[in-house]
């Protein structure tokens, strides 16, 4: 099989192949928003390059960095903090900055770009996926998914990271996961469906207050129309899930592709055969589990008993 990054297996319209990168932890230490830091050196060179057009065409305008700063609502730290690749704007600071410039789209071009620069290598593909999913199914057993997570949440698991993660780049993936959650928001809407082990109801990361959020969080969550949320009962005797957590998105064109990650590898499958047999493992999985009515009730008690 060929090995390529995610997203030039993706460009290319490739239909087999398997995508494997050595990552972090970026989704399954469930892995934008404000400012946030390139993840690997091919985003550096975007940001940078972003950075560069942004400053010719600010001094083109005759403005300093405050004067600009203040009409797109940042200080001028970190208008410099854009222009040298240090920080990613949010696709809606990036629009401002065009208009204030008067720049007729040349800075809106990078959106995309410089958007997918804020996720490792590895991830990318999957985020353009999730961008462009009908449908996304997502298993998992030890935490809640990272498109459901409170703030809150993110930052208790993010916190129990070993090695122990730096402040910044806790800032960065924070504000990247928020980011992706406005799949939730789309239109039209894709049709999502979590299971999740019963246990991870009973996880009280970051503390009792924390997760009294998040299960809150799962309940507004789950009444959503194009939403599904179920548990994995503990006590089941049969579950073809015990290979672990896994994600499968379907595009509009129909084409599958299945996401798995642990212990800090992420795999990006792109083989249609595989792709198929993880829907319908899940399918499998989603019978075995309790109904979504039957899952927001045992969600409820729980949230009511702590």
């Amino acid at each position: 099989m060929t090995k390529r990054t995610g997203t030039d297996a993706l460009a290319c319209g490739e239909d087999g192949g398997t995508v494997v990168s050595v990552g972090d932890g970026w989704e399954s230490d469930d892995g934008g928003g404000g400012a946030r830091r390139p993840e690997d050196g091919a985003g550096k060179g975007v940001v940078a390059a972003f950075g560069q057009t942004l400053k010719t065409l600010r001094l083109r305008e005759g403005l300093d960095r405050a004067e600009f700063g203040s009409r797109i609502g940042y200080s001028a730290a970190t208008v410099a903090s854009f222009e040298q690749g240090r920080r990613i704007p949010s696709p809606r600071t990036i629009e401002r900055a065009d208009e204030v410039l008067g720049a007729d789209g040349l800075l809106c071009v990078w959106k995309e770009e410089v958007e997918r620069a804020q996720y490792p290598v590895f991830f990318q593909g999957m985020a353009t996926l999730e961008k462009e999913a009908v449908e996304l199914l997502a298993y998992d057993t030890l935490v809640v998914k990272g498109l459901l997570q409170t703030e809150e949440y993110m930052r208790a698991v993010l916190a129990m990271r070993r090695p122990p993660l730096d402040q910044e780049t806790t800032e960065q993936r924070v504000t990247a996961r928020l980011a992706r959650q406005d799949i939730f928001d789309r239109t039209p809407s894709p049709l999502l469906s979590f299971i999740m082990d019963e246990s991870v109801l009973r996880r009280p990361y970051g503390g009792t207050d924390v997760l009294r959020g998040q299960l809150e969080y799962l309940l507004l969550a789950g009444q959503r129309r194009n939403v599904e949320i179920q548990l994995m009962p503990v006590a089941a005797e049969d579950n073809a899930g015990v290979n672990g957590p896994f994600t499968v998105v379907t595009r509009k064109d129909g084409k599958r592709f299945v996401y798995a990650e642990a212990q800090g590898i992420g795999s990006l499958q792109t083989d249609p055969e595989q792709a198929t047999l993880a829907h319908a493992r899940y399918g499998i999985i989603r019978s075995q589990a309790l109904s979504p009515r039957e899952s927001l009730e045992i969600i409820e008690g729980v949230l009511g008993s702590l």
